[in-house]
């Protein structure tokens, strides 16, 4: 009977288990897609590039620290 219990506890933790990857496997990908987009987005419509965009988000901290004013 003991042997019963675990079995059952082990496939119900293995399907919430499962179930949480595929969750966090498909949060993931919908959030790098959008990122793509983004990227992608500005690259062809502005002609903003990867590394400029990567440059404004390391400023980013201090630029909402001077108020939006730039450097």
């Amino acid at each position: 009977m003991t042997n019963l219990i675990i079995l059952v506890a082990a496939i119900v933790v293995s399907i919430l288990v499962f179930t949480a990857l595929i969750r966090l496997v498909k949060t993931t990908f919908t959030t790098a897609l959008a990122i793509a987009a983004i990227v992608l987005i500005l690259q062809l419509g502005f002609g903003i590039g990867p590394t400029q965009l990567w440059q404004q988000i390391i400023h980013l901290p201090q630029t909402l620290m001077n108020g939006g004013k730039g450097k």
